[in-house]
């Protein structure tokens, strides 16, 4: 967004009425504050986000729903004797759930044979479902987290025999 836009945005929410508008792109946030009911004039709140950086603050949700986006495991070579393996990693902070329902079974187990696009997991962020897809096909060897536990930006998921 250029300044004009923004400034667009400000007037357009200070006219609403609406007292606090928050929005959330790819690269920036902006929240917007009107000081009194019959506000002309609003604060406006902009944060940079390095694209590809997890955000390191409290979960707040935004004004309007926004789609979430292509979430995709990054693969990397694993550091340890398992060198030959491929890990798939957390892109996000949040919850991870290796079942797509509670009464469903688990979308992958150690042995299953995944191809690139299968969705392996989900993780829950700020009450938003994000599948977790394979970028690598191959077949299960371990499964390094527990259904419902807490996962970290980057923290191995599953380790991938790529053969």
């Amino acid at each position: 967004m250029d300044i004009r836009e923004i400034q667009n945005l400000i007037k357009f929410v200070a006219k609403s009425g609406a007292t606090e508008v928050k929005l959330e792109m790819d690269d920036f946030k902006i929240t917007i504050k009107t000081t009194d009911a019959a506000a002309s004039e609003a604060t406006a709140y902009i944060q940079h986000i390095p694209v590809g950086q997890p955000m390191a603050q409290a979960p707040q949700a935004p004004a309007a729903p926004a789609a979430p986006a292509a979430t995709q495991a990054p693969a990397a070579p694993a550091a340890d004797d398992n060198s030959k393996y491929v890990t798939i990693k957390s892109p996000i902070i949040g919850t991870l759930y290796r079942k797509p329902a509670p009464d469903k079974p688990v979308f992958v187990e150690v042995g299953s044979t995944i191809s690139k696009g299968d969705v392996v997991c989900v993780i829950e962020a700020m009450k938003l479902f994000n599948e977790i897809e394979s970028e690598v096909s191959g077949k299960i060897v371990k499964v390094l987290v527990d259904d419902s536990s807490p996962v970290e930006f980057d923290q191995p998921l599953f380790l991938v025999d790529p053969s």
